[in-house]
């Protein structure tokens, strides 16, 4: 179907406002800061988002006093194209900088690993590299191949799984574990690492590729020209920006400064730290334990309440009263803490199920959904499965989704903003 046919069919069905992107509304009426309204949102969202700005912006002394509304964002394909902890992850294994682990032996990387997992990393890497020294990773290719397979595909070459046992609505072990590839190293190392690979990746053009081991994989970023303007805008108008991220705290530490945010104002998988290096455990969140939650899904919401909000032990778990205005993601790993926004939820479509099925569902009004600004998907041909895998348990099974407000389930949705 042509967007003309698209367009002229939204107009007779009513939803003129998700048929076509439009550029920013007119300025609201005050003097709040503005939305650069030559860039492109989809349908009405940027006029949304002004109307977040106007209410609770210091330019609206009614409301905002001397408050500080908390804006929450994720990082990775929400405020740029592509992840950052890909980007730096491929530049380690290209340059030599994963060391050999303890005593030789993988499985003191991760409480997750599997044996199977273990003995392939052995079997590819070798033992001959000492305890703490670089692998040859650019040279070695199974080595490389081994290590992306393991975190990208969460199997070996061979197939079987690399690993078992967690709390997959507290932790992501792949994520976990791909983080201590790092270890070994203090954070301002890795902060370097990372600068530069962004340094290469912003440099890269569109589409650009990379080989790590035989693998082809990405070798571009871009950082939304949108959310750069919507983080400047809430920082101009005293909200209080966070970014929360699934990937290391110290490779975003390299990106997030580029927008304004403070260090102490972004929060990531963080390691536990031996004598001034990152060690191989992961810090936890809500009394629950190293190596036990990460910033991923409900441990978002943990690290939010704990890191943000102040929120100790048990209750850092649980959906608090006071909590962030704002929220922005793009994946399952972000469905609770963007949940829990009070005012305005933005959703940059990337099929994610968890994520996709509240927010087509908007029970409460507040949900905004955007095409991915550059290079979006193509529509999801089938329903997404709210009603029977729109949630997923501990163990990684799928269950119904269920409505926040009403507790009702939520009816499978179609895919409409593209």
């Amino acid at each position: 179907m042509t967007k003309r046919y698209l367009l002229a069919l939204a107009v007779m069905l009513g939803l003129a406002s998700l048929a076509m992107p439009q550029a920013s509304a007119a300025p609201s009426s005050n003097n709040c800061a503005q939305l650069d309204r030559s860039l492109q949102w989809y349908g009405d969202n940027a006029s949304k988002l002004q109307q977040l700005v106007d209410e609770y912006g210091k330019c609206n002394k009614a409301v905002h006093g001397n408050k500080h509304p908390v804006a929450t964002f994720d990082w990775d394909n929400t405020t740029i194209k592509n992840d950052a902890g890909d980007a730096t992850t491929f530049w380690i294994l290209r340059n030599d900088k994963v060391l050999q682990p303890p005593n030789k032996d993988w499985t003191q990387t991760s409480p997750y690993l599997t044996q199977d997992a273990a003995a392939a990393l052995s079997q590819a890497c070798g033992t001959t590299v000492a305890a703490g020294q670089p692998l040859p990773t650019s040279t070695n290719t199974a080595c490389a191949d081994e290590l992306y397979t393991v975190y990208n595909d969460t199997t070996t070459t061979t197939g079987k799984p690399a690993f078992a046992g967690w709390n997959q609505r507290r932790t992501e072990a792949s994520y976990a574990w791909v983080n201590n590839l790092l270890s070994g190293y203090n954070d301002e190392t890795v902060t370097k690492f990372a600068e530069a690979a962004r340094a290469e990746n912003l440099a890269n053009p569109v589409g650009a590729t990379q080989m790590v081991g035989t693998k082809k994989v990405v070798a571009w970023v871009r950082y939304y020209d949108q959310m750069a303007d919507l983080y400047r805008t809430l920082q101009k108008e005293g909200f209080d920006v966070w970014v929360i991220t699934a990937s290391p705290q110290a490779v975003i530490e390299a990106w997030a400064p580029h927008l304004g945010v403070q260090r102490n104002h972004i929060v990531g998988i963080q390691n536990v730290m031996d004598h001034g290096v990152r060690s191989y455990h992961t810090v936890g969140c809500g009394g629950s334990g190293d190596d036990q939650a990460i910033t991923y899904l409900d441990g978002k919401r943990c690290f939010i309440n704990e890191r943000v909000f102040g929120v100790t032990g048990a209750a850092a778990w649980e959906r608090q009263d006071n909590r962030q205005v704002f929220a922005a993601g793009d994946s399952t790993t972000d469905a609770t803490f963007v949940r829990d926004a009070t005012a305005l939820r933005l959703v940059i479509n990337r099929n994610k199920t968890e994520l996709m099925c509240p927010a087509y569902f908007n029970g409460d009004g507040k949900w905004l959904i955007n095409p991915m600004f550059i290079e979006p998907k193509a529509q999801k041909t089938s329903l997404y499965p709210c009603s029977t895998k729109g949630y997923t348990n501990p163990d990684g099974s799928g269950a119904p989704a269920k409505d926040d407000t009403t507790g009702a389930v939520i009816p499978d949705q179609a895919d409409q903003v593209f």
